[in-house]
């Protein structure tokens, strides 16, 4: 296990790091121009990549199709939306005084900055499936069980950030005076990371020339290269340090809650066991995506607390993995 999450975490160190290191040489603008030449071109030449690739052997040489993976992954989904509602609802009623002290409101009344708000979603509602998720699955589960975390990962890398993500972020972008439920589903419609994937999907079995088709399969290691240099600059750009007070708890919803919520569910109501259910709470428990810091640069939400959740969420990983793997293993 030590040496998979070597492997998964020593490129988001090096590039995060470089981002960190050679901000203060780069023009201010180039944060918003990178996490909008992703979200308009890298992801969705990203997702044709993937879509054209065989994905009936996608880790492995692992088969088949559950679909009950599937709809976990849909459940997940929604489970940690609702309870990041809730949670965000409840803490800003009672804690007004926290909220003045990060962001500046009022006590008399609950928050309601709303880019905070999408945010706090975004953070704790997707995670990190692909990268992270698919990068230690093979070293913690068994080989007959791993279909089901790459089927996981398939169904959230589509329906997740650039479904329900798009959704959550068009939402709290607008104010309420001009919130219509049409702005939402036209933002869904034309998000180009969907048609970036449905592309993929029509061309799969169109053959192109060599050079054109390695050129397409590399981007996916630039995107994600760029994406980790984009939290890197991010990071260096935090003014108020007290954002990682209010990252920790849309962190502990993604890493602890939601996955131990995940692993119950599934033992009473699927009748999970072994690595199957263990396949499901790993990838349900994957850090904050960094699909979430793109999101906020297209939609202006607060940056800095999906940084922050990043970097809280990707550290937090590491102590409730064992724990994940002894309770549900």
């Amino acid at each position: 296990m030590a040496e998979s999450l070597v492997h998964a975490y020593t490129p988001l160190i090096l590039w995060m790091g470089l981002g960190l290191l050679i901000f203060r040489f780069l023009p201010n603008w180039l944060p918003k121009f990178l996490g909008r030449g992703l979200y308009w071109v890298g992801v969705p030449l990203e997702l044709v990549a993937l879509a054209r690739q065989d994905n009936q052997h996608p880790v492995g040489g692992v088969e088949g199709f559950p679909i009950q993976a599937s709809l976990v992954t849909l459940g997940a989904l929604l489970l940690g939306l609702i309870v990041s509602w809730l949670v965000w609802w409840g803490w800003q009623y009672f804690n007004p005084r926290f909220f003045k002290a990060n962001l500046g409101e009022s006590v008399s009344k609950p928050v309601l900055d709303s880019a905070t708000k999408g945010s706090f979603l975004l953070a704790a509602v997707l995670g990190n499936t692909g990268f992270v998720g698919l990068a230690i699955a093979p070293y913690l589960i068994k080989v007959d069980a791993l279909n089901w975390a790459v089927i996981y990962s398939i169904t959230h890398n589509v329906i997740g950030p650039y479904g329900v993500g798009v959704l959550i972020a068009s939402y709290f972008s607008h104010t309420r005076s001009k919130n219509r439920w049409w702005m939402q589903l036209w933002d869904l419609l034309t998000v180009p990371p969907l048609w970036g994937f449905v592309m993929g999907k029509l061309t799969q079995n169109i053959p192109l020339p060599e050079v054109l088709e390695s050129g397409i399969q590399a981007s996916v290691d630039v995107v994600i290269a760029a994406a980790f240099l984009l939290t890197g600059m991010r990071l260096a750009q935090l003014q108020r340090w007290k954002n990682l007070q209010l990252a920790l708890l849309p962190s502990v919803l993604k890493v602890v809650i939601t996955p131990l919520l995940v692993g119950l569910l599934t033992t009473w109501c699927l009748g999970l066991s072994g690595d199957r259910r263990l396949a499901m709470v790993l990838m349900s428990g994957m850090p904050s995506a960094f699909a979430g810091l793109i999101l906020a640069e297209e939609y202006n939400l607060n940056r800095d607390l999906i940084v922050s959740s990043i970097i809280i969420s990707t550290i937090l990983l590491l102590l409730v993995l064992p724990v994940w793997i002894q309770v549900f293993g």
